[in-house]
């Protein structure tokens, strides 16, 4: 029986640069063995075009369709398809491009006077061929679907912001958003800013192997990233970096960020100033250290400006105090001029910051206040002159620091702006899915022992460098009782959180107050763990019949958590380092207590420029020299950083 011939694939247009190699492919079903026929427009033969597949180097835009027929006389015709060329500059086109979708033209913005015509243009490569779609305002506009949008008599509704939706079957791009201004007597008013995406970067420094510690970074960027997240910020936030972790984690964070995007870093710990440069002093930097052991703040910048964020603010509670006024300060150099950026510093040139007592936790006093504000919809400059006054009229660091702020805004740019969704292009998911990397927690697990003992393991994050494991009791045998647990981690973790000034204030970050585990355990500095994580679980109980108290043990395997997977690993020769960090390892804390912690003393002495600890004890005299002084410890009733 001779079966008719069915085409079961047909061929799809494309678009592409001239001379670019193009195969266009139909696949068809017959009896016995069927011959092809490549034709153009006109009825031409296509030269060679007589196989199921035509490779091509087109230079002109033309349509093709395929005959096939088989030995039985019948016959059958493929779809018309367009083979589009545009004759551009290559060099816009990425390296080795071969058929992924790209926007090699993107529309201009444009001023035009009421009544003018006006035309928007995108041009698109793409193999299937794209198709296009015109917004205003991120509403689409109907019949608008070619790469030309052509508006003739501008009027007051055509003024807005455009863009443009260029996709195929395979995939979707978009336009950079461009304004287009009707010039007229009465201005409309301008489009509210909105953001692309949102991204923030806190690292707060407190346990310092050569230096003295700190208390308020805990609280500060715990209580910082959860307002940012609010605002609907995508936070990563660590504590106790080295320099090679500093550099690591900041070389991420500026490729979460793109054109659109509002980036925002925040810094805590030890810093100083030189030469109009400011440096963030890591966990590991010797005594004295010198700038190559410090991570510089323009470099953040220039990292954020190369990526060319619609809002780029960086805030920096931190000393910054002159300090080894014979060293070579930073050659890194910032891009040209650029609009919407931000500098919040604490304080002022060669001044410190200060931490103090609050409510029984310790808070940088310029964070303290950033957090009454950040909420506020106002514009981010006018945000941080609201911090500056109330941070003025402090009584307890009246004279002694005052907020600097720098900017080039050019817009009236908030952190409460809104993020556009319209357009999530491959990059906006690419962001997301490397956002949620640093971010993703273990699985709850439900464990049974052999006893017939049931434990629940949960984990949450405290930070993306710290994860909390919580362990509880659900369901207890007839065999069993006075049940507890331990935990225990493989590799042990530090905890920084141990220590006698730590304590404080802690239970508020770990517990709402209808969770009541049975045991925790804290594992700080998972951006150093190489392996994964297990955590073992320890379950001791009486048998009921024997009376013996006996053990049994499960291990939860959790991977690489939160940032863990991001491998921003140290070099070798912070080893040393690391025994000197020191910290408490992680063992099982119970039911964690809140009892007030004994504050140290940090002794004053030459050299030592950096952001202090609160203290609450008798004053201790300062050592003077020429480099940056230590205040008298009381001065300030809770005491300086």
């Amino acid at each position: 029986m001779i079966r008719d011939i069915v085409i079961v694939r047909q061929p799809f247009s494309v678009c592409v640069p001239v001379n670019h190699k193009v195969t266009l492919s139909v696949r068809a079903e017959g009896t016995g063995k069927l011959n092809y026929q490549w034709f153009t427009q006109d009825e031409k033969v296509v030269c060679g075009g007589t196989q199921a597949d035509l490779a091509i180097r087109p230079t002109k835009t033309q349509l093709y369709v395929c005959r096939v027929n088989d030995h039985f006389c019948n016959c059958v015709f493929s779809e018309w398809v367009k083979v589009k060329v545009m004759d551009i500059d290559k060099s816009v086109l990425p390296e080795h491009w071969q058929d992924a979708l790209h926007i090699a033209v993107n529309p201009k913005p444009q001023t035009v006077q009421q009544g003018a015509d006006f035309s928007l243009c995108c041009v698109a490569f793409g193999i299937p061929t794209p198709q296009y779609q015109w917004y205003r305002n991120g509403q689409a506009l109907l019949g608008m679907t070619g790469d030309t949008l052509q508006v003739d008599c501008a009027a007051d509704e055509h003024a807005g912001t455009y863009l443009c939706s260029v996709s195929n079957v395979v995939q979707e791009r978009w336009t950079e958003a461009v304004d287009v201004k009707v010039v007229q007597t009465a201005h409309l008013p301008p489009a509210a800013p909105t953001a692309t995406d949102k991204v923030a970067l806190l690292i707060g420094n407190l346990n310092y192997s050569h230096h003295p510690s700190l208390m308020a970074p805990i609280m500060d960027v715990h209580e910082l990233a959860n307002l940012l997240r609010q605002l609907g910020f995508r936070v990563v936030s660590l504590l106790d970096l080295t320099r090679e972790e500093m550099l690591a984690a900041i070389e991420r964070f500026t490729q979460l960020l793109d054109r659109g995007v509002y980036g925002l870093f925040y810094y805590a710990g030890h810093g100083y100033e030189y030469a109009g440069r400011n440096y963030l002093v890591a966990v590991d930097a010797p005594q004295p250290y010198r700038r190559e052991n410090c991570v510089c703040v323009q470099r953040v910048m220039l990292g954020m400006q190369e990526r060319q964020t619609a809002l780029s603010v960086i805030l920096l509670d931190t000393c910054r105090k002159w300090y080894n006024q014979d060293h070579i300060p930073s050659t890194i150099m910032p891009l040209k001029p650029c609009g919407n950026t931000v500098y919040g510093y604490a304080t002022c040139e060669d001044a410190e910051a200060f931490e103090v007592q609050d409510g029984g936790k310790s808070t940088g006093i310029f964070t303290k206040y950033l957090n009454k504000h950040i909420l506020r919809s106002n514009k981010v400059t006018h945000v941080l002159e609201r911090v500056s006054e109330d941070l003025g009229v402090d009584p307890l660091i009246a004279g002694r620091q005052a907020v600097e702020i720098k900017h080039t805004l050019k817009e009236p740019r908030s952190l409460t702006d809104p993020v556009r969704t319209t357009g999530h292009t491959q990059e906006l998911r690419l962001r997301d899915i490397c956002w949620r990397q640093a971010n993703e927690l273990p699985e709850k697990k439900r464990l049974k022992f052999p006893c017939g003992v049931e434990v629940e393991v949960s984990f949450s994050a405290l930070f993306s460098n710290v994860l909390v494991a919580f362990a509880t009791v659900k369901n207890v045998s007839p065999r069993t009782q006075d049940c507890t647990v331990v935990l225990s981690s493989t590799p042990t973790m530090e905890d920084i959180f141990s220590g006698p000034d730590r304590s404080q204030g802690m239970d508020s970050l770990l517990f709402e107050k209808s969770v009541n585990p049975d045991c925790t355990i804290r594992l700080c500095a998972l951006q150093r763990l190489r392996e994964s994580l297990v955590i073992k679980v320890d379950l001791h109980y009486t048998h009921t019949d024997s009376k013996l108290r006996l053990t049994e043990s499960q291990r939860v395997d959790t991977g690489k958590p939160l940032v863990a997977s991001c491998k921003l690993y140290r070099s070798k020769s912070h080893a040393v380092t690391d025994r000197k960090h020191g910290g408490a390892s992680a063992q099982s804390m119970g039911n964690i207590s809140s009892g007030k912690p004994t504050l140290r003393q940090t002794v004053a002495g030459p050299g030592r420029p950096f952001t202090r600890k609160a203290e609450c004890a008798a004053k201790v005299p300062a050592t003077r020299s020429n480099e940056p002084e230590e205040n008298d410890e009381d001065e300030l009733r809770d005491s300086v950083f």
